[in-house]
């Protein structure tokens, strides 16, 4: 496949992993970026010090490229970003924060800026600010969503239609039948979160990757609206956020009942009770741990079925 995210990036095939909090680790970036997608390092639950390992491990496993996903509101956002640059990763995805914090600053050091957006006006601010392509997510997708809740189905044409860079269509995608149908809308390129995240070289927990396999159609909730809507596996946890939140609580007693390592406790450390299970709708789609070479290989020979069956339909 070559289009413009291939090119942009180098890579063979245009299916991006996402850079995930406590899952996307050096091995499963590496992983990836030798199966012919690019992987990202997730800095948004490293430290400096640990990004910066993540990053020469990932160099000692793989030749091909690779990138960091960068939360901008992370309160170390400056540090994480100097060791980006210290380090040379030529490509870097912005997310959670305004695109014209950072994009100049990895620009004019050769990066390739790609910002995660979740409505049209801000894909035009990503491209106004200089970004080289945006990954349109709907709030399918698992972790932290935009506030409007509108699908990638719907998010991702009107992305097209408003900008002239590459988009990446992201949230609820996790087989090759979806990954025709973001082409078939204008996307150059898929990012990929929750299937990924359910793979052998994925740093979560065992516990929290059999807690994906087990779930369904119906078994993600989209909570915790009054400080950042997040997408959630339903488990004791979930439901007494989503409790709180039909009792009326306040934005104070909602940060109260998250606390602070609720994602490292659920995902990380496998506390499938207490702990955020930050996965996407697309779960119940998730059926077996695969090494992330086995899921870009079923990707494509999904997406190849699915484009034969596509070119047998009369209109």
């Amino acid at each position: 496949m070559i289009n413009r995210i291939t090119t942009l990036f180098g890579i063979q095939y245009p299916i991006i992993q996402a850079g995930m909090v406590w899952t996307s680790g050096s091995k499963l970036a590496a992983a990836v970026a030798n199966a012919g997608g690019l992987g990202l390092i997730g800095a948004g639950s490293m430290k400096p010090d640990l990004l910066r390992e993540h990053i020469r491990k990932c160099r000692q496993l793989t030749t091909r490229p690779f990138g960091v996903n960068l939360p901008l509101t992370r309160g170390d956002a400056d540090e994480l970003a100097e060791v980006i640059t210290d380090e040379h990763i030529p490509i870097v995805f912005i997310s959670s924060g305004a695109p014209q914090q950072k994009t100049e600053y990895f620009k004019s050091r050769g990066g390739i800026v790609v910002h995660v957006i979740a409505s049209v006006k801000h894909a035009l601010k990503a491209q106004t600010c200089g970004c080289d392509a945006v990954v349109a997510e709907g709030f399918e997708a698992g972790g932290h969503n935009g506030y409007d809740e509108t699908t990638t189905l719907c998010l991702v044409p009107q992305a097209v239609d408003a900008v002239r860079i590459p988009v990446i269509a992201a949230g609820g995608i996790a087989d090759g039948r979806q990954m025709l149908a973001a082409f078939a809308l204008g996307a150059e390129g898929v990012q990929i979160g929750t299937r990924f995240a359910v793979t052998v070289e994925s740093s979560a927990h065992e516990n929290y990757k059999r807690a994906v396999i087990s779930t369904n159609d119906g078994a993600t909730v989209l909570t915790m609206k009054k400080l950042a809507p997040v997408r959630l596996v339903k488990n004791p946890f979930a439901e007494s956020a989503l409790e709180a939140e039909k009792k009326g609580a306040t934005k104070e007693e909602l940060e109260e009942l998250l606390g602070k390592k609720r994602e490292r406790l659920g995902i990380f450390e496998g506390d499938v009770e207490n702990g955020e299970l930050e996965a996407g709708q697309s779960s119940g789609l998730v059926k077996e741990i695969l090494t992330a070479e086995e899921v870009v290989k079923k990707l494509l020979n999904e997406y190849r079925t699915a484009l034969e069956k596509s070119q047998g339909w009369n209109v």
